[in-house]
């Protein structure tokens, strides 16, 4: 995406570019009080917590981040991988002296929030998970997917045919293929992401460096509170991903947000914003 965020863009006059190691970091930051730091899931960017962010920021120091190669940030596209962009990520915030309170991750992010905890971040109030990303693909698609990323991301006119077809209606399939629903403000949004070649390159730099082996048997390790909410009407991330990735962390639990989707932090701010809320109290 062309720096800067148009004036549309969710929480764009508190955006700003910040230079950290390979890349050139955009970071939305608001509010005073306890940090939250929000993490996005692959293919979204800070636009995701466009009704969260908003709500949080009235009682907290909220900070939230383009992942490598998406949305507004730029940089080394080889390091997107959990264990990469966690180091990167930690960097970032020993640069500008973030010491967050609470890490809160959707899908992907979640794997790299709890990647933060195991390479030394010890946020006081835990992670907080939504549909978390904790395992791979099961079957053929467990060794063909990342394969296939692999090869999409190394092939040069994948990115721009993909952005160049990319239509309203393709968009709005996706989305319902989230088990979400995202109203036309959603919608325009993602149909902004998905246009962009650069974001485009971005994720599926990302998806062929995905590889949770390591982070799977380092689970027991993490030893912070950790709580997995689950969208009942999730069909990317079936409930019992984070029921089995729960039972292997001493303090993990999981609790149903009930006939929501993929997308549940979209869907239904509010109730996102009143469980952290309680998390602090």
């Amino acid at each position: 995406m062309r720096w800067p965020p148009p004036p549309n863009w969710p929480m764009a006059d508190v955006s700003r570019r910040i230079v950290s190691g390979p890349h050139r970091w955009h970071v939305q930051e608001a509010g005073t009080g306890p940090t939250v730091l929000l993490l996005h899931g692959s293919g979204g960017a800070t636009q995701s917590w466009r009704g969260v962010f908003p709500l949080l920021a009235a009682d907290f120091h909220v900070v939230a981040i383009d992942m490598p190669g998406q949305g507004f940030t730029t940089g080394a596209r080889d390091r997107s991988s959990v264990t990469d962009t966690a180091t990167d990520l930690a960097a970032l915030c020993a640069q500008e002296g973030w010491t967050p309170d609470l890490l809160v991750g959707h899908s992907a992010g979640v794997p790299i929030a709890l990647q933060l905890v195991l390479n030394g971040m010890r946020p006081a109030r835990g992670v907080l998970g939504i549909n978390a990303a904790l395992q791979t693909f099961d079957g053929v698609a467990g060794w063909l997917f990342p394969v296939l990323a692999k090869a999409l991301a190394a092939a040069p006119f994948t990115a721009p045919l993909f952005a160049a077809t990319t239509t309203e209606g393709r968009v709005r399939r996706l989305l319902e293929g989230t088990g979400s629903q995202i109203g036309p403000e959603g919608q325009r949004l993602y149909l902004a992401l998905a246009s962009d070649t650069d974001h485009v390159s971005g994720t599926l730099a990302q998806m062929a460096q995905w590889n949770l082996e390591t982070l799977s048997q380092a689970l027991p390790q993490v030893d912070i509170p950790v709580l997995l909410l689950i969208g009942d009407n999730d069909p990317a991330v079936p409930p019992s991903v984070s029921l089995r990735a729960s039972a292997r962390m001493p303090q993990a639990e999981t609790r149903s947000l009930g006939p929501l989707g993929h997308l549940a932090h979209e869907e239904d701010p509010d109730s996102i914003a009143r469980i952290i809320r309680v998390i602090f109290q």
